[in-house]
């Protein structure tokens, strides 16, 4: 007597997940006007560490060129430095700062702007507001 391997009502199985075949030479679409590529320029890398100069929190003129203009330390990256040679930079600027021989905010512009703005902001709260007879009192918790 013949037995089938599968029940007759199942279908046949097929891979779940079948990607459609296309030919193996195909190129990318591609559009047909492109936008015309900048050149890029790598920022001037700074000057190396010498070997005369000492890694020091008070050598100032040493440690202001690891310094960004928001007053950020450099990375490693950026700076070009060995790993031993960029911790002792950034603990050389840490001690600067706290000894206050480096600014911890490097723009004194923004800093100003900002100091402007909050008192601005501290005077116009504390003024009294008048009282004003035609506003209706629109206070979510008056009592009735």
């Amino acid at each position: 007597m013949y037995k089938p391997k599968r029940p007759l009502f199942q279908k046949p199985k097929r891979p779940l997940f079948q990607k459609p075949k296309r030919p193996l030479f195909q190129k990318p679409k591609r559009p047909l006007f492109q936008k015309p590529k900048r050149p890029f320029r790598r920022p001037l890398p700074l000057p190396p560490i010498q070997s005369g100069d000492r890694i020091d929190y008070k050598n100032t003129t040493l440690l202001r060129r690891f310094i960004s203009e928001q007053g950020k330390i450099l990375s490693r990256r950026v700076t070009k430095l060995t790993l031993k040679q960029q911790r002792l930079i950034t603990i050389a600027i840490k001690q600067a700062r706290i000894l206050s021989l480096l600014p911890f905010i490097s723009n004194y512009k923004i800093f100003e702007r900002n100091k402007s703005t909050i008192l601005r902001t501290a005077k116009f709260r504390n003024k009294k507001k008048k009282f004003d007879p035609k506003r209706k009192n629109r206070s979510l918790f008056r009592k009735k």
